[in-house]
């Protein structure tokens, strides 16, 4: 019998719009569960014209009675948990009884920030256009063996000895290697003593809790951070984050088997974005590319960069779906191309001279690509907050249809708008669902 679990995650360079999604199908599951990255995943969900950024916090805690579960492969900033939980309580959003963090899950100190943004500035240093939030340094420490754990830093005398070690450690190496002034000890111990006080009454032994959930007939929903070309084995490395952002991270990083995984829902755009430096394939570099980032109001929900836009990459979208063996497709922000006439998709590579549809490994290789596009027709009316795929124009069917061929996964839903209600539940993905209800 498949598990009553769900996985779904970005199938291209994060910010597909898999905040709404969770949030859609979260009312089917008993718990969502964050099992990568930090803080630096900013999730938008728009209830009723009000509007969520959460990135530390589930999506899944916007229900009631949903369990929200932050698991022990996520990097966790205390003070950044504790103000984006001030956030949800000034919109009357009550999380105290749902939301639990695991006692296993790595600690974001300041010493963190201070590396990343100082390696990440200093001349002569390959850009990588992180967040400088301190989440890879401490992802860092954790495969050192040197990290803090939120059991660790609930502990006041453990704490105190870590953060005089560690600052000792850290501030010799920054001012060395960029001139940076050194962190306090004594202040940084005494704020997140404080912070650990806060943070106790949410912390549990969550890769437990979960699999108790699945035991008693529950489901699960593990939502991913990023997208999973910014996954730290399979991605455009080094242009890549530190965590498992594919499907395999869903195990490690929440605490349940393999052979808890049910079944893997990807996010795709209806083009691509990214954020930062790297390779990007198909990026646009005319107009073309100012319309999709207005039309899809495409700036970082954490940060505000503007994103780069590209269009649909198939070899890309083949790989993804590949890597995370993911079933269902989920189409996103398909009314941002309603006003095109003609809609290229990158459908190979030609790489020195020879024609592939692989992915390359290298970063010259994927630098190096050029695509061979076929180009669909536009269908230039609006397809924003339709709700039924019969009523799509023939050719946005056709699109959507080409891309699913393509891919190799079945699309099972399609997002029109920001809202809860403007989305497409085709019925065999409605009927896989009901078999998720609590």
């Amino acid at each position: 019998m498949r598990a009553k679990t769900a996985v779904v995650l970005g199938a291209q360079w994060g910010d597909e719009g898999k905040g709404k999604i969770v949030d859609v199908l979260s009312e089917r599951f008993s718990a969502v569960a964050r099992y990568a990255g930090g803080h630096n995943a900013g999730h938008t969900v728009v209830i009723g014209g009000q509007k969520f950024v959460l990135q530390l916090i589930p999506c899944g805690v916007l229900r009631p009675g949903c369990i929200g579960v932050i698991g022990n492969g996520v990097v966790l900033d205390p003070i950044a948990f504790l103000h984006e939980l001030a956030r949800l309580r000034e919109h009357g959003v009550t999380v105290d009884d749902q939301l639990f963090i695991s006692k296993r899950a790595h600690v974001i100190l300041p010493y963190h920030r201070m590396i990343e943004l100082a390696a990440e500035s200093a001349p002569g240093r390959k850009k990588i256009g992180t967040t400088s939030r301190g989440i890879g340094p401490a992802y860092e420490d954790k495969m050192a063996r040197s990290g803090l754990r939120v059991v660790d830093l609930l502990n006041p005398t453990l704490l105190k000895t870590h953060i005089e070690a560690a600052c000792a450690e850290k501030n010799a190496i920054v001012h060395a290697l960029f001139g940076a002034d050194p962190l306090d000890p004594g202040k940084m111990y005494e704020e997140y003593a404080a912070a650990a006080e806060q943070v106790r009454p949410f912390v549990a032994d969550t890769g437990r809790l979960l699999n108790k959930i699945l035991a008693e007939g529950g489901s699960i929903m593990f939502e991913g951070a990023q997208g999973t070309m910014l996954d730290i084995d399979h991605g455009t490395y080094p242009y890549v984050t530190s965590s498992s952002a594919t499907a395999g991270g869903a195990s490690t990083g929440a605490g349940v088997g393999p052979t808890a995984i049910g079944t893997v829902i990807s996010v795709t755009k209806a083009y691509v974005t990214r954020v930062g430096g790297g390779p990007f394939p198909t990026e646009i570099h005319d107009a073309s590319a100012d319309l999709l980032r207005a039309r899809g109001n495409e700036y970082g929900a954490v940060t505000g960069r503007p994103r780069r836009c590209g269009w649909l990459d198939i070899p890309q979208l083949r790989y993804s779906n590949q890597v995370n063996g993911a079933e269902w497709l989920v189409v996103t922000k398909l009314d941002v191309l309603d006003e095109l006439d003609e809609i290229p998709v990158c459908v190979g590579y030609e790489i020195d001279g020879k024609i592939t549809d692989e992915m390359p490994a290298d970063v010259q290789g994927l630098e190096s690509i050029k695509p061979r596009y076929t180009r669909l027709k536009g269908w230039r009316q609006s397809t924003e907050g339709v709700t039924e795929f019969s009523h799509l124009p023939p050719t946005a069917r056709d699109y959507l249809r080409f891309q699913e061929r393509e891919s190799g996964a079945r699309i099972g839903m399609i997002s029109t708008g920001p809202e809860r209600n403007q989305s497409i539940l085709l019925p065999e993905f409605a009927q896989a669902l009901d078999s998720f209800h609590p």
